[in-house]
């Protein structure tokens, strides 16, 4: 199990180091979508099924769609990019560079502080039980905001709806 999450865990930080590194903004974009499934194992091996699924897809399914099409419709090319100056490197740099200290730090702290102990397995981010959580106490939110879905989608449909003129007069 350990030996699972250590190459999913390795296969994030290299599509994710590919997303940032990658010349081309498709094969980024498809850099994240691997980074997102691998997420998304890890997700899994953490007993948390509905994040995982959740994560695939509203993350790699719709979102990451949705960002190959404006790539695509933009039409990058090298000679309408804006270059970056020196300023903004330096200053990515000292973000990224503080990013991975407060990473560090928070690492460290929570070794000293579980003693390096892994916390038992448990039920919480199964679908089952979010399901009957989400059935019992919380029904009446439940309904009601599948009735504004309902609402939101008689909406859309009468929006998009195109009015037939009558061809006698």
């Amino acid at each position: 199990m350990l030996t699972i999450f250590y190459i999913l865990a390795a296969m994030s930080v290299i599509c994710a180091l590919c997303v940032v590194f990658s010349k081309n903004p498709v094969h980024s974009v498809l850099f994240l979508i691997l980074t997102f499934v691998s997420i998304s194992a890890q997700y899994i091996l953490m007993n948390a099924q509905f994040l995982a699924i959740v994560n695939i897809i509203v993350y790699a399914g719709a979102i990451m769609v949705l960002f190959l099409f404006v790539l695509m419709l933009l039409n990058l090319s090298t000679n309408t990019e804006p270059q970056k100056s020196s300023l903004v490197k330096l200053m990515a740099a000292i973000s990224g560079g503080s990013l991975f200290v407060v990473l560090i730090a928070s690492i460290k702290s929570t070794l000293v502080f579980s003693g390096g102990t892994q916390a038992p397995l448990t039920d919480i981010g199964l679908v089952k039980n979010l399901g009957k959580v989400l059935f019992t106490d919380f029904v009446v939110p439940f309904e009601v905001s599948s009735i504004l879905f309902l609402a939101a989608m008689v909406g859309a449909i009468m929006l998009g709806k195109k009015e037939i003129t009558n061809p006698t007069n």
